[in-house]
């Protein structure tokens, strides 16, 4: 199968959509902001429902306590802010009073990776999925395009529990079926191979299909899943496929350490030992520029994915 796509959009357009519409299914719904509405594309559920929406300006720590004391109440609060200020700046809070106490907050954090760009390293967080991923009770969702991450905000307001919903700034090509149900733990496929397991995350997953269609010109046979949800994570799936492959490539907009490829890794090392390469960003903090700048100079592309293949397929018995 090959994917294409007719234009680009950002991420955070359809949190706002999707937002918008469990809305309107569901008035329990109530959103919280940090003075970075318009940002999130939260406008629209602001202007259809005033009341239930919260400007708590910057004071994310305050906006995190209300939105655990709203589900007290049987609301379903969903906190947006930037990935940096949703996690570091508040994870106190996240902790006690979302995670250890099992709130059923919807944690939504626009710019995440490296691609805020401009803004530079104090805003580009790398490290928040190791963070999330670490509390018990948390699930983390990290999707890939414009029509996954409003099939995957509409998925979160009906699961019970908290999430920590992922997403970015930048336009990326938006290929995903729009009607295509969002599965919570459940990895998609996205192609069938048998000489190399390839799991890719959020923006990483276009990336990985044009490395995938360039290996396919050497006579490489890839498999490749979107992992959009990094915990609960689909072991099953995953193994599977390496033990059909033999190899295992991880690519991901974070941090090495604590992201996707840790993740997999761990089981893999305890369950069946192959292989393993990641395309990640190493120990360092990030920089300003654009966004393909910046994936360009950390490595994050699609020629990286294919170096990444050939070097695990050479480390094969």
């Amino acid at each position: 199968m090959k994917y294409t796509f007719t234009e680009k959009k950002d991420t955070r357009s359809c949190f706002g959509a999707g937002l918008h519409e469990a809305g309107k299914s569901n008035k329990n719904i109530v959103a919280l902001c940090a003075d970075l509405t318009c940002s999130l594309k939260m406008n629209a559920f602001q202007a259809e429902f005033p009341e239930r929406f919260f400007q708590a300006g910057i004071a994310e720590a305050n906006m995190i306590g209300t939105a655990a004391g709203l589900t007290v109440g049987g609301k379903i609060p969903f906190a947006g802010t930037f990935a940096g200020f949703a996690t570091g700046r508040v994870y106190d809070q996240i902790r006690q009073s979302v995670a250890y106490s099992n709130k059923n907050v919807k944690i939504c954090a626009s710019h995440a990776g490296l691609t805020l760009c401009e803004d530079g390293a104090t805003h580009q967080i790398l490290e928040d999925i190791g963070l999330m991923k670490m509390l018990p009770n948390m699930t983390v969702i990290c999707t890939c395009d414009y029509n996954q991450t409003k099939a995957a905000t509409e998925a979160i307001a009906e699961y019970e529990g908290p999430v920590y919903l992922r997403f970015g700034r930048p336009k990326v090509p938006n290929f995903t079926d729009p009607t295509e149900k969002f599965e919570i733990g459940k990895a998609q496929e996205l192609y069938e191979g048998s000489d190399v397991t390839i799991l890719a995350t959020g923006h990483m997953v276009w990336k990985a299909i044009e490395a995938v269609e360039e290996l396919a010109q050497k006579g490489i046979k890839a498999e490749l899943f979107n992992i959009h949800t990094i915990k609960p994570f689909d072991f099953k799936t995953v193994l599977s496929s390496v033990k059909k492959t033999g190899a295992l490539v991880c690519a991901e907009e974070h941090m090495l350490n604590g992201g996707l490829f840790d993740t997999a890794a761990q089981h893999i090392v305890q369950n069946n030992p192959v292989p393993m390469e990641a395309v990640a960003v190493m120990d360092t903090f990030g920089e300003s520029g654009t966004p393909d700048q910046l994936m360009e100079k950390y490595g994050l592309t699609s020629e990286n994915i294919c170096k990444a293949v050939e070097k695990v397929i050479s480390r094969k018995a």
